[in-house]
């Protein structure tokens, strides 16, 4: 039996509604595995400045950092804004990824066969997709120095992109690990040709492949990236990023899969890892039953997989999103012309009766196929 405590950030707009869905799904889990899991709820972003006027309330914080993992839903919305950079729903996220010491983003984009028809692009180029993009998240332009200079016409504004060498080899040696554990191929992105920041990028991550001789590395300009994607995105297995590099990125991916609905992501460093479906609040979805909750479930996959070592359960939740997807439920983001509309809460309910469904009886435990 593992115990663990999460915190539920529900947060603003669709959030609370696809971090129900999770927390079902992570309710069901432990039921079924004879796990303990403690959800305990706190608010953040602009539900947050709603209730206490910060984006990021001490108790949040506490509680967060006190967890075994944190569980985002979503920030942010037009009624805050016009509120300072710094005082915005988003600056609480920010601030969050720092004070858990999280450096590291994850973000996997695989098209479902399911769904090979709602891809942009044609069947034969998607059906092969299956890469993760491994971004660098406490540095960069993000984090770097900003301001303002002159005013009226004369007014300059600037946010700086700055990189360490210590920055650099912590995410690439995770890059070069998540490689060896897939098919141990990685392309490092960069623009070497421009920036200096990527110029040393390069550098170290060259020098840090020499300690995995295994893994086949490229380098490869971002704006060519941006083109491979599209072009020949099975070409791809680890994308190794600069912080605004794979924010960009990973977005493009997620096209790629029919929806920024099915993505979801991991954030981890020293402290407990932070998990979020990487779609923004969506407020005009919010409250009418038709997100997809798809991209929060799999989050939810990835925290029993990469903070709890429960591969077995993370695969089960997995296989039972590819199950609901091949039995033909959709939401509006997935759905071709025509095609019957589920909402959040049947799909939700969906995947949850998989679950319970694939489980048979084993020596030990496990999903059954």
């Amino acid at each position: 039996m593992v115990k663990k405590t999460i915190v539920l950030l529900p947060g603003d707009g669709i959030g609370p509604e696809v971090t129900r869905a999770a927390a079902q799904v992570l309710t069901d889990c432990a039921r079924e595995f004879g796990h303990r899991f403690e959800l305990v709820e706190h608010a953040i972003g602009g539900d947050a400045i709603d209730r206490t006027g910060s984006p990021l309330p001490e108790k949040t914080l506490s509680a967060c950092l006190a967890a075994d993992a944190v569980f985002l839903g979503a920030v942010g919305g037009p009624k805050w804004d016009k509120l300072p950079v710094g005082r915005r729903p988003e600056s609480g996220l920010l601030a969050m990824r720092q004070r858990l010491g999280v450096f590291v983003n994850l973000r996997p984009v695989r098209v479902h066969t399911a769904l090979l028809d709602i891809s942009p692009l044609r069947p034969d180029r998607v059906r092969d997709v299956d890469f993760e993009i491994v971004r660098e998240l406490a540095g960069g332009i993000y984090f770097g120095k900003r301001g303002h200079e002159g005013a009226g016409d004369d007014e300059t504004s600037f946010d700086t992109e700055s990189y360490s060498v210590k920055e650099i080899e912590r995410v690439a040696r995770v890059g070069f690990e998540r490689a060896m554990a897939r098919r141990r191929r990685l392309v490092s992105i960069d623009k070497a040709n421009v920036l200096e920041s990527s110029q040393l990028w390069r550098r170290t991550v060259d020098r840090i492949a020499g300690e995995y001789p295994l893994v086949e590395l490229r380098h490869m300009y971002v704006d060519n990236a941006a083109m491979q994607i599209v072009l020949d995105p099975a070409q791809f297995d680890v994308l190794l990023t600069s912080n605004m590099f794979g924010d960009i990125l990973s977005d493009e991916g997620a096209a790629l899969a029919g929806s920024i609905g099915l993505i979801p992501s991991a954030s981890l460093g020293a402290g407990p890892g932070l998990y979020e479906p990487i779609h923004g609040s969506a407020p005009q979805l919010a409250g009418k039953d038709c997100a997809c909750p798809i991209g929060a479930i799999l989050s939810a996959a990835m925290m029993l997989r990469e903070s709890f070592g429960l591969a077995r359960e993370a695969d089960g939740v997995e296989r039972a999103v590819d199950r609901a997807l091949s039995a033909g439920y959709r939401t509006p983001d997935i759905a071709r012309l025509g095609a019957e509309i589920s909402g959040l809460k049947s799909m939700t309910e969906a995947i949850r009766h998989e679950m319970a469904h694939a489980l048979q009886p084993a020596e030990g435990y496990g999903w059954g196929v």
